[in-house]
């Protein structure tokens, strides 16, 4: 399985990339089906849209639910490259989404693990399996190198 999850990993670090040219903060995300098929893809569109709630998870998520034609993602797993804030872990918990896999931890806002568990919270109804670490590095990368230009230039 954990092939799967690099392949699916990769196709999420693609979709952070496609976010470099932008002011938004490269975190990819893609939603994959119980069959393997990807029905949701998303990178971070909060300064683009100029959208609060912008964030990859929360993109791929909207794809896939119209996908779908139901907000239930039942059979879903949510393929991200950075630990899920707040509001993106309540949301996938929300939508009933089966696996979470991420990459690099957020050690400042992650709520996986890092600072809040909001996935694993057994007072809530729904609680997906959790896979930590998938390219984890590459994803790191990724986010340093965008950070470190932004600080350059400011």
């Amino acid at each position: 399985m954990r092939d799967r999850y690099d392949e699916w990993m990769r196709l999420a670090l693609d979709e952070a990339a496609l976010a470099l040219g932008s002011e938004d903060v490269p975190v990819g995300a893609v939603v994959v089906d119980d069959s393997g098929k990807v029905i949701g893809r998303g990178r971070n569109e909060r300064e683009r849209l100029r959208d609060p709630t912008g964030h990859a998870e929360l993109v791929a998520m909207r794809a896939a639910a119209a996908a779908l034609g139901s907000w239930r993602l039942d059979g879903c797993s949510l393929v991200v490259t950075l630990e899920p804030c707040t509001m993106c872990a309540g949301a996938l918990v929300l939508a009933r989404v089966d696996r979470l896999v991420y990459a690099a931890v957020d050690e400042k806002a992650g709520a996986v693990g890092s600072l809040w568990d909001v996935v694993r919270d057994r007072r809530l109804n729904h609680r997906p399996e959790v896979v930590a670490g998938v390219r984890a590095q590459e994803a790191a990368d990724l986010l340093s190198t965008f950070f470190r230009s932004h600080r350059d230039v400011r």
